[in-house]
């Protein structure tokens, strides 16, 4: 039967630029099964969920659950949960690791604070540590929201969990379905699809490195889609792979058509002309839906910007 990742990969859909957009990641351990709104529909109090919905708004924190890899039989409510915070932009990339009996702590945090890369209240409220282990390779597993994310999300997640991979877990939702396998890698945000396990192994040991392995990456999160498909050009132009040694500047314009200013930590500077396009044929951007063209970002040029002269005191 066929199924949205197969139209996707057969028609060579590109990845760049189709990362879920987050400045910060907020993860809450949740056993058993979850639904298509895993945060309203799972074994987590309905009313916590919606409530941690509200406080994240419009303050660049995503909120999922995660799980360990494995059965999904829920034997009743966790006497502990595993819980992470972690910020994505380049030059304040971290990740912090915390447990609770009580998920309703999470209401306590400052979601404002703790969305523009300030980790205070999550180390108080929670005793939070910055997290010493492996990186998180977090697999979206969620059959709910589409078929493909368990057909392909869970063998891979398994595969990781069973190889030794101390940071693998099943996530709810990283968007992009017709991706799956789809990966998200913390603490540096950036997502993959399509992904191996032979290949998130060499993305993970990347991460430990400070380096981003730009082969299936969708982007990182930390930036709106054209930002993400022109900091990936910039790192493929120029062959630097340091994790942080890009930051998107400025994003003028609106859809179709962008012009993207990509910084280097060393001051040289790149203009990147992003625009919007339609995959065609039409294709199901997830698995029972109808046929559609999902959008695209295209580069269309990367131009490296002539360095400002500094002025000489006389």
């Amino acid at each position: 039967m066929s199924r949205c990742t197969t139209a996707s990969r057969d028609f060579d859909e590109p990845l760049a630029g189709t990362a879920a957009t987050a400045r910060t990641w907020l993860l809450l351990e949740q056993p058993g099964p979850w639904g298509a709104k895993a945060l309203t529909s799972s074994h987590l109090d309905p009313t916590l969920g919606r409530a941690l919905e509200t406080a994240a708004e419009g303050t660049g924190i995503r909120i999922a659950l995660i799980r360990r890899p494995g059965r999904h039989a829920d034997s009743g409510t966790p006497a502990e949960r595993q819980v992470y915070a972690a910020h994505t932009t380049p030059g304040n990339a971290w990740l912090h690791g915390a447990t609770t009996h009580t998920p309703e702590q999470l209401l306590d945090l400052d979601f404002t604070a703790l969305g523009t890369g300030d980790p205070h209240t999550f180390d108080t409220v929670l005793r939070g540590r910055p997290h010493r282990g492996d990186p998180l390779a977090l697999v979206c597993t969620n059959g709910k929201r589409d078929r493909c994310c368990a057909l392909l999300g869970r063998p891979l997640a398994a595969e990781l969990a069973t190889s030794g991979v101390e940071g693998a877990w099943e996530v709810t939702h990283l968007g992009g379905h017709r991706f799956s396998p789809t990966l998200l890698v913390l603490p540096y945000g950036y997502a993959y699809g399509r992904a191996a396990a032979h290949s998130v192994k060499e993305i993970l040991q990347g991460v430990r490195e400070g380096r981003i392995v730009t082969d299936g990456c969708r982007g990182g999160s930390a930036w709106e889609r054209p930002g993400q498909a022109a900091e990936l050009a910039v790192r493929t132009a120029t062959g630097e792979h340091a994790a942080d040694a890009f930051q998107v500047l400025r994003t003028q314009g609106t859809a179709p058509r962008w012009e993207v200013t990509v910084g280097h930590t060393d001051g040289r500077v790149w203009r990147v002309v992003v625009a919007q396009g339609a995959s065609l044929p039409p294709r199901p951007e997830s698995c029972g839906s109808a046929l559609g063209s999902p959008a695209r970002m295209d580069v269309v040029a990367v131009r490296e910007l002539p360095r400002t002269p500094v002025p000489i005191a006389c």
